[in-house]
């Protein structure tokens, strides 16, 4: 395996497709993160609901505390899913595929190196501070 990204053989194409599946990565860790966010906050909104619920019992409104009992506190957010199947859903159907994807890619054509784009600019970088001493 190669340790130095300049090592590579890489053709800027090769290069261009690494850069765009690591950040197409990233981006998809980034939508997971909103998707737990929101599985979080709407597991909040319905204990609320559920206080509601009790809420209206004690105010004597027996109809609309029977409603959100039997209608909103139940109901899955998407197509009936409750976001923590939504959550597990885009985990193991999406998440983990696209994940392996990029791993084999980069294992493929970049020894598994990743950030080579970032690596090779870090080490131009600081190559032309040193020259510039």
């Amino acid at each position: 395996m190669a340790t130095d990204p300049d090592d590579l053989e890489l053709s800027d194409s090769e290069a261009a497709t690494l850069h765009d599946l690591q950040l197409s990565i990233e981006y998809v860790y980034r939508a997971y993160g909103s998707l737990l966010e929101f599985h979080h906050q709407l597991g909040h909104a319905m204990d609320r609901m559920s206080d509601a619920e009790d809420d209206l019992r004690d105010a004597g409104h027996e109809e609309w505390a029977n409603e959100l009992r039997d209608e909103h506190l139940p109901a899955g957010a998407i197509s009936d899913q409750w976001t923590f199947e939504l959550v597990e859903e885009f985990s193991t159907e999406f998440l983990e595929e696209v994940d392996a994807f990029e791993s084999n890619v980069r294992d493929e054509l970049a020894d598994g190196i990743d950030h080579v784009t970032e690596r090779r600019q870090k080490r131009r970088l600081r190559d032309r501070a040193e020259r510039e001493d």
